[in-house]
C-alpha cells in the first residue's frame, strides 16, 4: 500500500534558513494546485488559498513557524449535499523542537502542546497549510436552512417504531408515577 501523494508542498531545507532571521514565504497555489488540495481534502472545490508567514530561529536550534491561513471552500451539506461554502481565517503556529522528546509505553498521552514537532531536514509551509486547512474545515457543514426529517422505515402493515418508543425506558416513569400515585 502506498501513502497518498502530498497535494501541495513548499518546503526549505533547514540547513539553507537564515540562521539569525526569518524567512518569509507567501503561498498562493494556483488553480490545479488548489484542486489537488480539494480532492485530498474532499472539498467540492476550493477557491482562493493564501498561506503567508515566516519562519524563524528560536533559540539554539529550534525553528518556529507563524503563519496566517486564509481560504474560501465549498463542502457538501450534510442534509441536502448541495454546496456550502465558508470562509475560513485562521492564525497557524509551529514549533520545531531538535530535543522532542519521544513518546514512550503502549499508551501515549497527547501533549497539552499540539503546535511542537520534531525539527527534521526540511520544514514545508505547504504541507502545513493543507494540514491546518484540513483541520479548520467545519466537521458538518450545513446550507442555510437545511434541517433534518424524521423518516419511519418498517415493513408494510407493521407500525414504524418512533423515537420514543425505541428508548427501553420510555414508559417506566409513567409507571412508577401511577404506583406513587395507589392507582
Amino acid at each position: 500500500m502506498t501513502a497518498d501523494p502530498i497535494p501541495y508542498s513548499h518546503p526549505f531545507r533547514v540547513a539553507d534558513l537564515a540562521a539569525r532571521k526569518a524567512t518569509r514565504f507567501d503561498l498562493q497555489p494556483d488553480a490545479d494546485a488548489c484542486k489537488r488540495i480539494a480532492v485530498a481534502l474532499g472539498l467540492v472545490s476550493l477557491g482562493k488559498l493564501r498561506f503567508k508567514g515566516e519562519i524563524r530561529p528560536q533559540g539554539g536550534h529550534d525553528w518556529l513557524l507563524e503563519a496566517v491561513l486564509g481560504a474560501t471552500v465549498t463542502q457538501a451539506c450534510v442534509v441536502t449535499l448541495g454546496p456550502v461554502t465558508t470562509r475560513i481565517e485562521e492564525t497557524v503556529t509551529r514549533r520545531y523542537l531538535t530535543d522532542m522528546p519521544e513518546p514512550e509505553g503502549e499508551e501515549i498521552e497527547m501533549p497539552e502542546d499540539d503546535s511542537a514537532e520534531p525539527l527534521k531536514d526540511i520544514i514545508d509551509p505547504g504541507v502545513v497549510m493543507t494540514e491546518a486547512l484540513s483541520l479548520s474545515l467545519p466537521l458538518y457543514p450545513r446550507a442555510e436552512g437545511a434541517e433534518l426529517s424524521q423518516t419511519r422505515f418498517t415493513e408494510p402493515g407493521a407500525e414504524p417504531l418512533s423515537d420514543e418508543a425505541a428508548k427501553p425506558f420510555a414508559g417506566l416513569a409513567e409507571l412508577l408515577k401511577k404506583d406513587e400515585d395507589g392507582r
